[in-house]
Formats: structure tokens, C-alpha cells, sequence
């Protein structure tokens, strides 16, 4: 069942979604500009879960859609400022509800429901948001709305540069997930818990996963295949303490990746992960200081941003990739 705040969502993205049937219209709350999504999206060439066409300002993504999977091209409308989506294949012309909840995910992977009039109100006095919101104006914090694939990313990132990581999202991917062909590429979806949670550290680690890595993501593919570990349940908590602490209990989830977690999946606004190394760095940079700043001293600078935490956590990382 849903609480108050999540129905209110859904009937925001209800309220946005306009179905043309082969095409769709996400039309986005407040301030919003495709290219500034597509910019940050086309960062790595070896992103394996979606394609980036820069030539066409094209996304393609195969997106589980309920019961089926439907190959989406996802571009702006109406001067940058909407989301158009074509539906590529067959079965989702005739079907609404693969439709709907393809239209659902990418309202939510590009996050379009967040009202961001109020985060430009409060870093416009703000001596480091201000010049970013104008600089990367309309741009959405992108998300991970499937929970697994959120924590698996931030599990294979710890510790490791991010073209290691991708490397390493690419092999996982490619080994354990479904893919099919379209105009000659082809695209994947993340594994399923129920699939990686069959496998051993041993089927993990040729493709250059630590052991203990491995170990972690088999512990989190157990918990959310028998539903100890739901995305429902930890939108139910509210309260993001609660919310850390619940993933915190996860062998392998440190505050660090559950703040990430919380950012990118759950959509938490005061989810802030200040010991994160990026954001230390992108502060260092704005800010002409001789060494990085500790987690205290970026709490203490994100005294301001209460409730936009997340938000100004993006558009900084944004100033280095």
C-alpha cells in the first residue's frame, strides 16, 4: 500500500504522462532540459545497460516494463524541455500498461517529479550552488530505479576508479543478465537477486571481483531474493536514519553506499554521502583549497541545503564527470 507521499507521486507522473500510443510524452515538474540529461548520460562508452546516441540525441534502453521488456528510444520534446519516448517494439503498441510502466520508469529514472524550482530557490543564495545551477540548468539527478542494480553499482564501485567500475558492470552484466538484438546492438537488463543468488564467489571473481565483493553482492542477491530486502519496504520506512540503518545491517553496505542508495534509488533528499571522495574533490576544486575536505567540514557546509542534500551532492559531482 502506498503512503501519502508515494500516491502523491503517482498521480504527478499520471498527471505527466501523456500516451500517443507508438509515442509518449513525459512532461516534467519544473525546470527540465533533455540535453543537460543526455550530456551527463553519454560520460562512458562502456555503458552496457543503455545507448547513448550523441549524433541523434538519442537514449536507448530495454526497460522491464510489468510482465514484458520493451526496447524504448527516449528524446526531448518540446524545446529540450519535455521527454518523448517511441516505443520500438511491437508488443507495447497494443499494450498501455507496458506502456505505462516503461513511461513510469524512465519518469523516475530521470526524476522528473522532483520540484526543482524549490533547489534553484535555495542555491541562489548559496556561494557554491549558485554558479552550478546556472551552469547545468535543468539537469535531473539520474537515477538507479531498480534497487539491486542501485546497490550492486555502488558495491562494485567501492574502492576502484569509475572506468573500473563500468569495466567491471559490463562483465557482471554481460554474463548473468538477458539481452536482446536490435539494429545490430545489443541491449541488457541487470540480473535478477533470484539468479545471482544460485551462484558462488567462485563464479564471481573471474570477472575481477574481489572475493569479498563477490561475497557482498551474493549477500545482498540472498536478501532480496526471499524479500528480507525490498525497495517497498525501505520507501515504507520514510525516515532516512531508519533507512541506513536498515542497509547498514547488509554485510558490505557502509554508510557510504547506503547514502549513495539512498540518492540515486530511493530518491531520499537529505540522502548526503560525505565521505564520498568525488564530492570531496569537486568541493576542493570550486572552493581553490589546498587539500580535501573532511566529512565534518562538508556537513558543516551542507547546513544550508537541508531537504536538497542529494540535489547539491549531483551538480557537484557533476563539476568532475
Amino acid at each position: 500500500m502506498m503512503n501519502e507521499a508515494q500516491l502523491a507521486a503517482e498521480l504527478e507522473f499520471q498527471e505527466g504522462w501523456k500516451d500517443g500510443g507508438h509515442e509518449g510524452e513525459l512532461i516534467p515538474r519544473g525546470p527540465f532540459r533533455f540535453s543537460a540529461a543526455l550530456a551527463y548520460m553519454g560520460r562512458s562508452e562502456n555503458e552496457c545497460l543503455f545507448y547513448v546516441d550523441q549524433d541523434q540525441d538519442r537514449v536507448y534502453k530495454w526497460i522491464e516494463a510489468g510482465s514484458e521488456r520493451v526496447l524504448v528510444e527516449i528524446f526531448g520534446g518540446s524545446e529540450d524541455r519535455t521527454v518523448r519516448l517511441r516505443f520500438l517494439d511491437e508488443v507495447a503498441h497494443g499494450n498501455p500498461q507496458a506502456r505505462l510502466a516503461a513511461a513510469r520508469y524512465v519518469w523516475e529514472w530521470f526524476d522528473l517529479g522532483t520540484d526543482l524550482d524549490a533547489f534553484y530557490r535555495l542555491a541562489e543564495s548559496d556561494l557554491l550552488l549558485g554558479p552550478l545551477t546556472q551552469r547545468f540548468y535543468g539537469l535531473r539527478c539520474i537515477g538507479i530505479p531498480d534497487l539491486f542494480e542501485a546497490l550492486c553499482w555502488a558495491i562494485l564501485g567501492q574502492q576502484i576508479n569509475l572506468a573500473f567500475a563500468y569495466t567491471l558492470k559490463r562483465r557482471f552484466v554481460e554474463s548473468y543478465g538477458a539481452s536482446m538484438a536490435w539494429d545490430g546492438r545489443k541491449f541488457w537488463t541487470f540480473p535478477a537477486p533470484e539468479a545471482i543468488a544460485e551462484l558462488s564467489v567462485a563464479d564471481l571473481t573471474p570477472l575481477q571481483l574481489t572475493s569479498k565483493k563477490a561475497e557482498y553482492v551474493l549477500e545482498t542477491a540472498a536478501r532480496m531474493a526471499d524479500g528480507r530486502l525490498t525497495k517497498e519496504r525501505l520507501l515504507r520506512l520514510g525516515d532516512a536514519e531508519a533507512v541506513e540503518r536498515e542497509l547498514t545491517a547488509v554485510r558490505g553496505i557502509g554508510p557510504w553506499t547506503a547514502h549513495y542508495v539512498m540518492m540515486r534509488c530511493l530518491r531520499l533528499p537529505s540522502a548526503f554521502p560525505a565521505g564520498d571522495v568525488g564530492l570531496q574533490n569537486a568541493v576542493k576544486h570550486l572552493f581553490g583549497m589546498d587539500s580535501k575536505p573532511t566529512p565534518a567540514e562538508l556537513r558543516r557546509l551542507a547546513a544550508g541545503w537541508s531537504g536538497f542534500e542529494a540535489y547539491a551532492t549531483f551538480y557537484l559531482w557533476r563539476v568532475l564527470y
